[in-house]
C-alpha cells in the first residue's frame, strides 16, 4: 500500500472559496448547478440559516491549519477514529496533493449526493461527464487512497483546477504555486441519517451523531462552531451550502 503524504504527489494552486467560482467548476465537471448550487453561509446564526434555500445537500468549510486544530486532528486520529462506527456507504477519499482540498471537498459533497437528494446522483451528474467517469472508476467499495491514486493520475482535472484557480470570478490572485497556504476545505454530508465530516487529511470520516434533511444545515454548523471555538481569535473561516437553485423551480 502507498505510503505517500498529503503534498508528495504534487501541489496545485489553492481553490477560493466563492460560490460563483465553485458552481462554475463544478458545472464544467459535468454537475447540474441549475437544480443545486453552491450559496453563502454569512453565519452560524440562525438569522443566516433561514436565508439558505433548502433542501441543503452538503455543506463544505474552509478553516484555517493551526495548532489548535491540529492538536485536535491528532486526538480523533487516537481517541475517535478508532472507537466510532462509519457508515460503509460513505464515499471517501484521502488528500496527498498539496493545495487539492477544494476539489476534494467538492468531490466528497457531490461523492455522497445520492444519499441526500430525491434526484439522487444519476439526476445530477450528467452522462459522460468527468464527474460521470470518475465516480464509475471510484466506487464506494474502492479504499481511499486507492481513490487518491486515480485522481493523482488525471490530468483533465488538473487542468481543470487549474483554470478554476485562475478565473475571472476569482475575487482575489492565486500567488505563486510555492506561496505558503494554511487554509483547508471540508465537507460535510447527510449519510442516511449521520452527519459525517470528510477531510482527506484524517485518516477516515468523522461521525458527528445523527441528522436529519431539514435539520443538516443547524447540525452542520454545530459543527462549525466546534471548530470556531478552537480559535476563538480566528476570523479565515468561511462556509458554503450546496443548496437547492429556487432560481430554476
Amino acid at each position: 500500500m502507498s505510503s505517500k503524504k498529503e503534498g508528495d504527489a504534487g501541489r496545485w494552486f489553492p481553490l477560493e472559496s466563492n460560490p460563483e467560482l465553485l458552481n462554475s467548476y463544478i458545472s464544467k465537471l459535468g454537475f447540474d448547478s441549475s437544480q443545486f448550487h453552491f450559496v453563502d453561509v454569512f453565519s452560524t446564526e440562525a438569522w443566516a440559516l433561514e436565508m439558505v434555500p433548502q433542501p441543503v445537500a452538503a455543506v463544505i468549510m474552509l478553516y484555517p491549519i493551526s495548532q489548535p486544530q491540529e492538536a485536535h486532528r491528532s486526538e480523533e486520529n487516537t481517541n475517535v477514529i478508532p472507537k466510532q462506527q462509519v457508515s460503509d456507504k460513505v464515499w471517501y477519499m484521502k488528500q496527498r496533493i498539496g493545495n487539492a482540498c477544494g476539489t476534494i471537498g467538492i468531490l466528497h459533497a457531490l461523492g455522497n449526493l445520492s444519499l441526500t437528494t430525491e434526484a439522487g446522483a444519476d439526476g445530477l451528474i450528467k452522462k459522460d461527464s468527468w464527474l460521470d467517469r470518475f465516480y464509475s472508476c471510484c466506487p464506494r467499495s474502492l479504499g481511499p487512497t486507492e481513490k487518491a491514486s486515480i485522481l493523482e493520475s488525471d490530468k483533465e482535472i488538473e487542468s481543470m483546477h487549474d483554470a478554476a484557480t485562475a478565473d475571472d470570478a476569482n475575487q482575489t490572485g492565486r500567488g505563486e504555486l510555492d506561496d505558503a497556504v494554511n487554509t483547508h476545505f471540508v465537507a460535510l454530508v447527510n449519510i442516511d441519517g449521520g452527519l459525517y465530516e470528510l477531510d482527506g487529511r484524517k485518516e477516515a470520516p468523522i461521525h458527528h451523531g445523527s441528522t436529519g434533511q431539514t435539520s443538516f444545515l443547524k447540525d452542520a454548523c454545530v459543527v462549525v462552531d466546534t471548530f470556531m471555538q478552537r480559535d476563538p481569535g480566528e476570523l479565515r473561516f468561511t462556509i458554503v451550502a450546496l443548496a437547492a437553485n429556487k432560481q430554476s423551480r
